[in-house]
């Protein structure tokens, strides 16, 4: 049993030194996942599983700890606990950011939360601001744990069990808050009525700017492989025939203009996505397109549009969004041929 122990603090010891391997780790295996969901479905569930197990291990960390210290004969030090929560925190946030990274729209307000993503990975790793400042601000550093559990969750579940996107968000979210509670009463300890109130406010508030701020979400699973604007379409081929960024107003009558996207998608998932046509900022149409995961190229939809308004000229744009309303991308182009 000593050898063991030996072994377990060299460990420890090793582990303490080298911070960037599991950073490291963590953002090679979400890489491979992210390689791997459409073709090794299994070995990409098994990875996602992982991750959310060492969740588990983190939420159990009280009895963990009582019974490492029973087996090891000595107490487990404070600074192991932390480093171990440090760890977790490394290996989610370099998990998810290779998704992210792809599936973002990065000409939407959804770059600010890749970026922000980003920039908690860093400091997952760089220990001057992770143990001298964001631990010692109980707040921000309840806001970084649900921030990490939150953006696993809405990575590991679809590759899971192949939830769609709103089933994913809603459970990601009140799991979330879930998972966040004991952190919050240890926070803002909840005395009397009052107390009591201000906590259920403040766990409400938690949920509620989750939910509704899913616009600037990314899907996580969910990403465009091919868009055009066209007015040549094979619909046998289901493929666009070139891509037009400018139409004339005379191109319109009685002709058909497509949006033409590649949505690709976990194996096993399939949802409804929406064709939002806009002008000028202004909700035109909202078209609804079944799509189905597994296909490397993506599975490509289309809509179309035949009744312009009697003014069509200025910027017109379609988005593809989720049942959600997450943005999967979007494509721009103009009617004006003056």
């Amino acid at each position: 049993m000593a050898a063991y122990k030996v072994k377990i603090l060299r460990l420890a010891v090793f582990v303490r030194r080298h911070p960037y391997l599991f950073a490291l780790i963590g953002f090679l295996s979400g890489v491979g996942s992210f390689l791997l969901v459409d073709r090794q479905e299994g070995m990409a569930s098994a990875v996602a599983a992982l991750v959310l197990a060492s969740w588990v291990l983190l939420l159990l960390e009280r009895p963990i700890r009582l019974l490492v210290g029973r087996w090891l004969g000595m107490e487990v030090p404070a600074p192991v606990v932390h480093f171990s929560a440090q760890l977790v925190h490394q290996e989610s946030f370099f998990f998810v950011l290779p998704f992210f990274l792809i599936t973002t729209t990065w000409t939407s307000t959804q770059a600010l939360f890749t970026l922000a993503i980003g920039a908690a990975a860093v400091v997952s790793i760089w220990d001057p601001v992770y143990h001298g400042r964001l631990t010692q601000r109980r707040w921000l550093y309840l806001a970084y744990h649900a921030t990490a559990i939150f953006v696993t969750l809405l990575t590991a579940l679809p590759i899971i069990v192949h939830l769609s996107t709103p089933q994913t968000y809603a459970i990601a979210t009140a799991l979330t808050v879930v998972f966040a509670l004991p952190s919050l009463t240890h926070t803002f300890p909840a005395r009397g009525l009052a107390g009591i109130a201000g906590l259920v406010a403040l766990t409400l508030a938690l949920g509620a700017s989750a939910w509704f701020g899913r616009a600037i979400v990314p899907p996580a699973t969910f990403w465009l492989t091919d868009m055009a604007i066209t007015d040549d379409m094979d619909e046998d081929m289901r493929r666009a025939n070139g891509t037009k960024e400018v139409l004339c107003p005379g191109e319109l009558d009685g002709d058909r203009v497509y949006a033409f996207s590649g949505v690709r998608a976990p194996r096993g998932l399939n949802e409804s996505v929406h064709h939002e046509w806009s002008h000028n900022g202004r909700l035109q149409d909202r078209m609804d397109v079944e799509v189905f995961g597994g296909r490397e190229e993506g599975y490509r939809i289309w809509t179309y549009k035949e009744n312009f308004p009697d003014e069509p000229n200025g910027q017109w744009r379609v988005r593809v969004r989720t049942e959600s309303g997450q943005l999967i991308g979007q494509i721009d182009f103009h009617i004006d041929c003056d």
